[in-house]
């Protein structure tokens, strides 16, 4: 039991390095000049980020059905279908912000603000999801499911809250792409 606690602790360390480490790279990409990769394939990419962040939603809900239900084979296979769609949205993500400018919301009123809101708070939570779905991913890996269902529950609702606002996010401001 104490070399599975020191292991965890080696694993919880790795994972707030690569949290913040996360966190750094995405805020460099806005302040570093772009690669213009404008006018091709790339620029498609904002569409594929929200359709994998639509798909990731689908996922975790289905994930929260089969454990709900006892099925823990399928909720296995949909949370790490999960994790890895995540990491693929990152990766994507990462590759269209360093070849284009941010785009701005046009809109005015009330709408903006309503956007402010909900794209403020997916920063913010997406800035923290990474270490918790890692930690819980590992709780479950170690097979300490007290550990894991303890720290799922506050993971499962903010993970779902910025793979949702990903894609609100994206609906909101496409037409000024």
């Amino acid at each position: 039991m104490e070399g599975t606690l020191d292991k965890s602790k080696q694993y919880n360390k790795l994972i707030y390095v690569v949290g913040v480490a996360l966190t750094i790279a995405v805020g460099v990409i806005y302040v570093t000049p772009k690669i213009d990769m404008s006018g091709t394939w790339m620029d498609h990419l904002p569409a594929v980020n929200a359709t994998i962040n639509g798909t990731v939603s689908i996922l975790l809900l289905l994930g929260l059905v089969f454990v709900k239900r006892g099925n823990i084979q399928a909720h296995r296979k949909a949370m790490t279908t999960s994790i890895l769609l995540s990491a693929l949205f990152l990766v994507s993500y990462v590759s269209y912000h360093i070849t284009h400018e941010s785009t701005v919301f046009a809109g005015e009123g009330v709408i903006r603000n309503i956007y402010r809101f909900i794209l403020l708070t997916h920063i913010l939570f997406a800035m923290i999801i990474a270490p918790l779905v890692l930690i819980s991913f590992t709780r479950a890996l170690s097979e300490r499911f007290d550990k894991h269902r303890k720290i799922a529950r506050i993971t499962w609702p903010l993970w779902f809250y910025v793979s949702i606002t990903g894609v609100i996010v994206y609906l909101m401001i496409s037409p000024y792409y």
